[in-house]
């Protein structure tokens, strides 16, 4: 792909067909419905595999779709999912993993990845799942271990995410739900992970699983904790 002649067919093809939504977008400003934090590898672009438009997908690449604990200095993810939650008022985030996720194979060469420091630092973050691995899935060939892992990473995201402090108010006021997926790039399917902790196929047509769910958390009044 030459990116200039890529630059040339958008400006002179496809921004001319979605012209007026564009200058839509550039009026009213965005709103998006989704957040998606995904791999930033080349091969996983959320915007083709959700057909989704200008303007609604609020997105955050980076290498093995990781968010860091609010714990951890501020960074672009947790910045990203601050703005996100509490400026643009998503009501949705989906993180993703996919297959052959090169990330995740270096979790099971850490010598290779001695040369690269800040990846190095940046993949500890998936460590729990790693462990999470080692306990209850040496069974598995090379491949399914690495398939395991990527799974298990998207749902130890998933738990770094409660605790961010804009995430865990929408899901306790019940205006924000999560999703875990796994998109396989080879067949384009995808499996999402339900409120069980299973990973199942989501089809077209299939009510979208839900990781974690809206809670609307209702706290008893001081009267009722007193008594």
């Amino acid at each position: 792909m030459e990116i200039g002649s890529g630059v040339a067919r958008f400006q002179g093809e496809v921004y001319k067909q979605q012209q007026e939504l564009f200058h839509t977008l550039a009026r009213n400003g965005q709103s998006p419905k989704y957040l998606m934090i995904s791999c930033a590898d080349s091969r996983v672009v959320p915007e083709l595999i959700t057909q989704a438009n200008p303007g609604d997908l609020f997105v955050c690449r980076n290498a093995g779709n990781i968010v860091p604990p609010v714990a951890v200095k501020n960074g672009g993810v947790s910045s990203t999912v601050e703005f996100g939650v509490m400026a643009l008022g998503v009501t949705e985030i989906i993180v993703c993993g996919h297959s052959d996720c090169g990330a995740m194979k270096g979790m099971f060469n850490p010598e290779a990845l001695d040369a690269m420091p800040n990846v190095k630092a940046w993949l500890s973050y998936s460590e729990t799942a790693m462990e999470v691995v080692k306990a209850c899935y040496g069974h598995l060939d090379k491949d399914g271990q690495v398939k395991a892992l990527t799974q298990e990473n998207v749902a130890i995201q998933l738990v770094h995410l409660q605790n961010h402090p804009s995430v865990a108010a929408g899901l306790a006021a019940g205006r924000l739900q999560l999703h875990g997926w796994y998109f396989d790039i080879e067949s384009g399917s995808i499996q999402a992970l339900d409120s069980n902790g299973s990973f199942r196929e989501f089809k077209a047509g299939d009510d979208m699983p839900i990781a974690v769910p809206r809670r609307e958390r209702k706290v008893a009044s001081i009267s009722e904790v007193a008594a």
